[in-house]
């Protein structure tokens, strides 16, 4: 599909600085662009490639200063650039429909209106599936699970029993659901299982990546706010809260019974203490490790985590070890030459007489 530049721009509500006449012919990163293509900058270390790259228009910032290359600003580059892309790509995800013949679901659970079911789904006594909800091939949901409407569930998720999930909530494959909880107490030497009795909640429009593991409590609940992001591969443990429109990012683990406050963000890597509270509005940066709570509006990094001016500091230090230590070393050389020569100078001159008499 061929769109002219000033087409684009009319489609993405941007303004369109050079000539709308150019022909667009494909989309790419602004690394791989070629002639005919449009691309995007929005990240700033990224800038200098306006200069260099071969793609015949870039869709940046407002506040870049552009170059001869035509461009189009925007509020939202990556935004943007993602509309631009239907104007290409059938970006469009065509889901299952019906209920497959080899699905297996209990006469007594409730399926809503137009709901889909794939092949070889499991859907046990009085579940309840909301309208329009799809659930994919080789899924396993639970007795007693309420699913609200307007679902996704991706093939191979597990959703055990006396789930709540709320309305539009995306769960990628592989993510389970419920399982039991990580408690054992030690009895004699023996590591005895502890019942994990309660439930996990997920409210509306979360979106779970594949292979996600969030653990049943002990009692009472484990809960997901609602709009709350979560990337692939992290493990959430029993009794933990959290709050809304958070963002957690792969290879997470959250201990049991921590609490996140409201548009929390763990970055890649974090890992978290049990029976913490992450106030509302921190930032935890990637590979730090939390030993204990922090306070609302916090950006912290490290292990043990610091406040992130504190932890860069420290770590510019620590990239300077080898310096320090060559500094050490050579001052303790210099150190021995002075005390060597003070010695040298504290001995009696040779042939002198210690009391100073004359001969």
């Amino acid at each position: 599909m061929h769109k002219t530049l000033g087409e684009i721009a009319k489609f993405i509500n941007g303004e369109l600085v050079g000539d709308g006449d150019v022909v667009i012919t494909g989309i790419k990163g602004i690394k791989e662009a070629e002639d005919g293509d449009i691309s995007f900058i929005a990240n700033r270390k990224y800038f200098p490639l306006l200069q260099t790259t071969k793609a015949s228009a870039v869709i940046i910032p407002r506040d870049v200063i552009p170059t001869d290359r035509p461009v189009i600003k925007t509020d939202n580059p990556s935004l943007a650039f993602a509309a631009a892309t239907s104007l290409f790509i059938d970006d469009r995800v065509y889901h299952i429909k019906g209920i497959h013949p080899t699905a297996i679901v209990a006469k007594d659970a409730v399926i809503g209106k137009n709901v889909n079911i794939g092949a070889y789904v499991v859907i046990e006594a009085k579940a309840q599936i909301g309208d329009r909800t799809t659930i994919y091939p080789g899924c396993f949901v639970g007795h007693h699970t309420i699913m609200g409407e307007d679902c996704l569930i991706y093939a191979n998720t597990t959703i055990r029993e006396r789930i709540i999930i709320g309305n539009h909530v995306i769960i990628h494959s592989g993510t389970v659901i419920g399982s039991d909880g990580f408690g054992y107490v030690d009895v004699e030497g023996v590591h005895q299982k502890i019942p994990q009795i309660g439930t996990v909640v997920i409210e509306d429009n979360v979106e779970i990546g594949s292979c996600v593991t969030i653990d049943r409590a002990r009692f009472e609940k484990t809960l997901i706010g609602r709009g709350t992001k979560i990337d692939n591969l992290v493990q959430v443990a029993h009794n933990v809260i959290i709050g809304e429109n958070c963002i957690i990012v792969s290879q997470t683990g959250i201990s049991g019974s921590s609490v996140l406050g409201k548009n929390v963000v763990l970055a890649g890597q974090v890992g978290l203490a049990g029976h913490l509270t992450i106030g509302d509005n921190s930032i935890v940066a990637s590979k730090s490790g939390v030993p204990k709570s922090i306070p609302p509006n916090s950006v912290v990094f490290g292990y043990p985590a610091k406040p992130h001016a504190h932890a860069m500091r420290v770590n510019a230090c620590i990239q300077r070890l080898p310096h320090y230590v060559k500094t050490i070393n050579d001052l303790s050389k210099r150190i021995e030459e002075l005390e060597t020569q003070l010695i040298q100078l504290k001995k009696p001159a040779r042939g002198g007489s210690a009391s100073g008499g004359k001969k």
